[in-house]
């Protein structure tokens, strides 16, 4: 019988996506540097006008793996400025996140399932045990702004790919 790990839900998952973005702002760096193309360009790049730019993408990606992480090992979350505004900045904040992520013992997400985790504030407040919390919000959040910052780049002629996005796990 095998049994469910929280953690190997999360922290790897977290992990290989946020290493797989670092890797693919690389070679946004890279696109910028033989187009010559201004930096801005995709930093603050939509894919529609209600959307977020590539920025906000990044740093809310990062936001859900540590906000999760601390949630789950039953930590407060630590807060970081959004004041990112180059990719050499957006790939420290990836790495300072993924050193949280690291720093956050795998004992203290264990068995976190059932852990009462709430989220937000006021008319915004949301409730859920450590699973709902991981499967049903973490998770898709983290996903969607990783995938959205992503798809920015790709929309603009970096050249990256399915296995760029993917990574290594």
């Amino acid at each position: 019988m095998t049994t469910f790990s929280i953690y190997s839900a999360s922290i790897p998952a977290f992990k290989q996506i946020l290493n797989s973005l670092h890797t693919i702002l690389g070679k946004a760096e890279a696109h910028i540097a033989d187009k010559k193309i201004d930096p801005n360009a995709l930093l603050q790049y939509r894919l529609f006008p209600d959307m977020l730019p590539f920025t906000r993408q990044v740093q809310i990606a990062c936001d859900f793996a540590k906000g999760a992480a601390a949630r789950l090992g039953g930590l407060d979350v630590p807060s970081y400025e959004d004041k990112e505004v180059t990719f050499a900045e957006l790939k420290a904040r990836i790495e300072k996140t993924l050193a949280y992520i690291d720093s956050v013992p795998q004992d203290a997400i264990e068995g976190s399932e059932t852990r009462a985790i709430t989220t937000g504030s006021g008319e915004k407040t949301k409730h859920f045990t450590g699973q709902t919390y991981l499967f049903h919000y973490a998770l898709p959040h983290f996903y969607f702004h990783a995938t959205t910052a992503y798809d920015i780049l790709r929309h603009n002629g970096v050249e990256v790919g399915k296995k760029d996005y993917i990574g290594t796990y």
